[in-house]
């Protein structure tokens, strides 16, 4: 019989983290973090890192993990992921990923396009072109691919490119190779949260508010203090660019606060989109909010029920 797993996805502030808690003592589970912003250590306030109240009632596992300076890329984290898979069965637990980063779970769970490493001055040539350019470029390469872009996705335009010019293969080619993937090798207990839209707003709203409350502007203040890239993931995470305005002084406490929950809604939105079209049609969608009489219980209830 192939060995359990969990996963517990959906929008950020949908209430993941109580719920993997609340799956975690009903099943002996280890909490393994699947969101990008939480595996840095520089941001565990602005990334609604689970606490120490949190993380004392279920074991937690890549939370807070890497340094900002050291970008995490869907690779690596696949890579720990999978270490801390085998550690919880070994030790006869249920290991239950959480989180908001579906790349990170579709790499684990499928694994990763052997693309070749690619040349280097062609990468240098392509990102310093104009999207529109690459994009025209990317049509005559590969129009398939292009087809399926937002001419303005700059990085995915970007990458495609490269990857077609370096290899002579379009990235579709190579993505049909991918290797390394445990979705076929564990028995598979998913559950995506898609809550009300007006509450889950609401939530974002009260989070942001809420980390200023409790540290947030101190810690993107240390955050600046170390002169990391603006490029850097850790620097780009919700909520650390419109705070970092306002301790620069380019912003009011008020505009920055309106800007942190706009962000966080329209990152929720994306990622609700996301959760909704983008996994399997079999993965159950959970559409009650989680604070609703009973509505915890239940979702234990369908997790657990197909572990």
């Amino acid at each position: 019989m192939r060995p359990p797993l969990a996963l517990i996805a959906g929008p950020t502030a949908s209430g993941k983290s109580a719920l993997a808690i609340a799956v975690a003592n009903a099943a002996n589970g280890v909490i393994i973090n699947a969101d990008s912003a939480q595996i840095y250590a520089d941001i565990d306030v602005v990334a609604a890192r689970p606490g120490a109240d949190e993380q004392a009632r279920a074991p937690h596992r890549l939370y807070g993990v890497r340094d900002g300076a050291h970008p995490c890329s869907a690779a690596d984290w696949a890579g720990l992921a999978r270490a801390e898979v085998d550690a919880a069965h070994e030790a006869g637990q249920v290991p239950i990923l959480v989180g908001g980063t579906g790349l990170y779970m579709r790499t684990l769970l499928e694994g990763i396009a052997p693309v070749p490493d690619i040349n280097p001055d062609i990468r240098e040539e392509i990102r310093a072109a104009d999207v529109s350019d690459n994009y025209a470029a990317l049509q005559e390469a590969d129009p398939v691919g292009a087809a399926g872009l937002n001419p303005s996705d700059t990085t995915r335009i970007a990458r495609a490119l490269e990857v077609v010019r370096s290899t002579g293969k379009p990235l579709a080619y190579w993505q049909q190779k991918k290797e390394g993937g445990i979705g076929d090798d564990v028995a598979l207990a998913p559950m995506v949260l898609l809550p009300p839209r007006d509450w889950l707003v609401e939530r974002c709203d009260r989070r942001f508010a809420q980390m200023l409350d409790e540290g947030a502007i101190d810690e993107v203040d240390a955050l600046l203090a170390r002169n990391l890239g603006p490029a850097l993931p850790v620097m780009r995470a919700i909520g650390v660019p419109e705070i970092a305005a306002f301790i620069r002084g380019d912003t009011s406490r008020e505009d920055m606060i309106e800007a942190g929950q706009l962000a966080t809604r329209k990152y929720a939105k994306r990622q609700y989109t996301w959760f909704r079209n983008q996994p399997p049609a079999d993965w159950p969608r959970f559409e009650e909010p989680l604070d609703a009489p009973g509505a915890v219980e239940r979702a234990v209830s369908i997790i657990t029920g197909n572990l």
